[in-house]
């Protein structure tokens, strides 16, 4: 049953970025403000990590703090406490921490078991429950991982739950290497689905096999309304050299569109806003639908 009106998160400012070369602490800053003026609701706005590990963010909060955009859920990834209490500085109203449903690449990402990884969650949930800030969990390698291959079904399910039992009020469930496929979707789909109430998933999708729209619009078909994607396609995928990374968000509103479900973007202003930061990459956009657009346009 397809729901009637989905929402877009937006990661293109994190997830995507922070997978590309530097871009201006300005480029960022003006890329977030287009969005919202597009209409996305909801972005993920940077990373409160070590600035030796992922420079791209090195300058998150600067960014946050030129911000004007009142109408819009601003979120960043805050991996421990640390970081959590530097995003709350800087004004962040919603956590984002992660793990995987991977051991093998808990252990190669993190250092450290998925349990252990859980646990150093704690002091970042009691810093937001004391503030009032809503924390989103990601569940990284849900349908395979790049270090051991295969991911049982029960795994994710044992992790999502765990992040909701911490007090995370929804999960992201990511094809980190982009593998799933549509069957796969919707089986993973249909097990969590009989232990935790839907609107509480949502899923985030790699294209790195061409699969990602597919396997929305299988999510949409198990009633997920909640889809993570990134302007222009930003970001790449790190384990698979010169693939696609993030699915598009310019593709998604298109086949949301094309199914008449209502997601509030305007579709040529999110166009825009991925040709202005595609123009400070010196590349191309990642999206179909966006390269069409600006041959119409253009023409």
């Amino acid at each position: 049953m397809l729901p009637n009106k989905v929402k877009i998160v937006e990661v293109g400012a994190r997830d995507g970025l922070q997978n590309e070369q530097k871009v201006s602490t300005q480029d960022k800053v003006n890329l977030i403000n287009q969005l919202a003026q597009s209409g996305v609701s909801y972005i993920e706005a940077g990373a409160f990590v070590s600035p030796k590990w992922v420079p791209q963010m090195a300058d998150s909060a600067e960014v946050i703090n030129a911000l004007s955009v009142d109408s819009v859920e601003l979120s960043a990834l805050t991996p421990n406490l640390k970081g959590a209490q530097a995003a709350l500085d800087a004004g962040i109203k919603e956590f984002a921490i992660f793990t995987a449903a991977s051991e093998a690449f808990c252990q190669k990402n993190i250092n450290c078991s998925i349990d252990e990884s859980i646990e150093r969650f704690k002091p970042v949930m009691a810093l937001a429950k004391a503030h009032n800030i809503k924390v989103r969990g990601y569940v990284s390698c849900v349908l395979g991982c790049p270090y051991q291959g295969h991911v049982e079904y029960a795994d994710v399910l044992r992790v999502s739950q765990a992040l909701l039992a911490l007090g995370c009020y929804e999960v992201s469930l990511g094809d980190t290497i982009g593998v799933g496929t549509p069957g796969k979707v919707t089986e993973l789909l249909s097990l969590l689905k009989q232990h935790i109430p839907t609107q509480q998933l949502a899923v985030h999708f790699h294209d790195t096999y061409g699969q990602a729209l597919a396997n929305i619009y299988a999510a949409l078909m198990q009633g997920i309304s909640t889809v993570d994607s990134a302007v222009a396609g930003l970001g790449g995928c790190p384990y698979a050299q010169g693939a696609s990374g993030n699915v598009a968000t310019e593709d998604v509103v298109y086949l949301l569109q094309g199914l008449g479900i209502e997601c509030g973007i305007d579709l040529e202003r999110l166009a825009r806003a991925g040709w202005l930061i595609c123009d400070a990459l010196n590349k191309a956009p990642l999206s179909r639908v966006s390269n069409a657009l600006r041959s119409k346009l253009d023409a």
